[in-house]
């Protein structure tokens, strides 16, 4: 699922958990809602406090729960950009991120804009699924910079 083809109605979302083998419960739905309405970079701290907003009751577990459960199954990418701070990704296309230490945002670098000359030999038995290469930059003139 690309950015350009993202779910628009609460029936096409339905559906797309349904694909993923996800029972659409009704709070299931509504972090889908929030989360798949747009390309979108969100913390699972923000996607509770969007569904908030919305007037949804969902449990801090839940969205974690769910947030990590989208992720396994594909519907969502999972950003790790250190420890303390992950962000879920609704374009799960190949590309790459740019993380401002300054304001926390995350944005997208095209797959194509970053290239890789050759990745070191993997340990034995093992292949590679991914590469994720994440820009950390700060504002010119900032302090340490």
């Amino acid at each position: 699922m690309s950015a350009h083809n993202l779910p628009k109605s609460r029936a096409e979302i339905v559906e797309l958990l349904r694909r993923h083998r996800i029972s659409p419960t009704q709070q299931r739905v509504e972090i889908a809602q929030i989360v798949l309405s747009k390309p979108q970079h969100l913390s699972a701290d923000e996607v509770l406090a969007l569904a908030n907003q919305r007037g949804s009751r969902v449990s801090k577990a839940t969205v974690y729960n769910t947030m990590g459960l989208f992720a396994r199954v594909g519907l969502v990418r999972e950003v790790i950009v250190d420890p303390s701070k992950v962000f879920y990704d609704s374009n799960v296309s190949e590309h790459h991120h740019f993380y401002n230490l300054d304001t926390g945002e995350l944005t997208d670098i095209p797959a194509g804009a970053v290239e890789l000359g050759s990745l070191p030999d993997l340990p034995q038995g093992t292949e590679a699924a991914g590469v994720d290469v994440i820009i950390r930059v700060r504002s010119s003139g900032a302090v340490g910079a």
